[in-house]
């Protein structure tokens, strides 16, 4: 049975598990992703998390898809059952479709940006509110995804934190988003907007949404003391490791189908030649307890003191089906030690 987690201070509790879907309307088909909805309501999983720039890779063509995809099957849903978890993404970043497209200020998210971007969320998925309302990323200047280290000499202009808790201010007080998480963010960013809307009586973040995995563990560094004090819970997403930590890609195989098959020149990160031995080595580890790389995995995250929730990823039912099993393996205190020896060996390759 998946078990419930409080999120941050807010009063959602949220299934252990979250289903993600930003492969549906790519990888995965409108009725596959409708018969993983089905599937995952129908087994307690009722916790989805979206984003209007899905699917990924993100294109101009099928940006917003996926949104539209769910919004249909919501429609014919029982509304208050769903917790449902979508994002905003700031102009720029490479993406001048978002919403305007090219302009002036790309980049600084408005308070035009929140407003514009969840009304057409709210349309897309045929809803009247959303759950959990997510800055997809920093707009400020922050090294993101695997790129390099801070550097300030590269800051630039953008929106403060305070406008951009005023501005989900106006949507919480509108009636169209009950409570607000960040995305990608760091230890600083955290503090900083939990420091703002406790001065100013704006909203409070109740999670951060941020990679987490056997070969990303950098949260644990600082930002897992922050978010326990704050109160501030965390959904880890690609705790497979865009499926590097299934043992799918061993020996450089591609699978037909799986995302670094397609898509593996998009995400340069999960392509570093190091990774296959680290890889073999976790592997190595879960052979000799009985167990698959791909249950011990998800096991760590899902049962993780740190994490309020899981989001997995699926292209279709039957591996929705085994990530759900995998919440039945539990570690062993002796266990978890061995895959912090790992750790420990091999560094966050894929935080780096």
């Amino acid at each position: 049975m998946i078990t419930t987690h409080a999120l941050g201070r807010s009063e959602l509790q949220v299934p252990r598990i979250c289903l993600g879907t930003m492969t549906f309307g790519e990888q995965c088909a409108e009725h596959d992703a409708h018969a993983q909805l089905d599937w995952a309501l129908a087994h307690g999983l009722h916790f989805i998390d979206t984003a209007e720039m899905y699917p990924v890779p993100t294109r101009a063509e099928t940006y917003t898809r996926t949104e539209s995809i769910i919004g249909r099957w919501l429609a014919r849903q029982a509304r208050e059952r769903i917790i449902l978890a979508t994002k905003i993404a700031g102009p720029g970043r490479g993406m001048d479709w978002v919403r305007q497209g090219p302009r002036a200020d790309a980049g600084v998210l408005t308070r035009r940006d929140f407003e514009q971007a969840c009304e057409a969320s709210l349309r897309r998925l045929q809803t009247d509110y959303i759950d959990l309302y997510q800055i997809h990323w920093p707009v400020r200047n922050v090294p993101l995804f695997g790129n390099g280290r801070f550097d300030g000499r590269n800051d630039y202009p953008c929106a403060s934190i305070d406008e951009q808790l005023e501005a989900m201010d106006r949507l919480r007080r509108a009636g169209k988003v009950r409570h607000f998480g960040v995305s990608n963010e760091t230890a600083w960013g955290v503090s900083e907007f939990v420091k703002v809307s406790e001065r100013h009586g704006l909203p409070r973040i109740a999670s951060i949404q941020n990679i987490y995995n056997l070969m990303a563990r950098e949260f644990d560094l600082t930002l897992a003391e922050t978010c326990h004090r704050e109160q501030v819970g965390l959904l880890a997403y690609s705790p497979l490791a865009f499926g590097l930590l299934t043992g799918k890609y061993a020996g450089g195989a591609r699978p037909a189908g799986a995302r670094l098959s397609l898509f593996g020149d998009k995400w340069p990160r999960y392509a570093r030649p190091e990774l296959p031995a680290i890889v073999q080595a976790y592997e190595d580890l879960s052979r000799s307890w009985g167990l698959s790389l791909t249950q011990v995995s998800l096991a760590y995250c899902y049962h993780h003191p740190s994490v309020a929730s899981t989001i997995i990823g699926c292209n279709s039912i039957e591996q929705l089906q085994a990530c759900v099993q995998a919440f039945e393996v539990r570690l062993e205190p002796a266990q978890l030690k061995d895959i912090d020896r790992l750790q420990r060996l091999h560094g966050n390759p894929l935080n780096g």
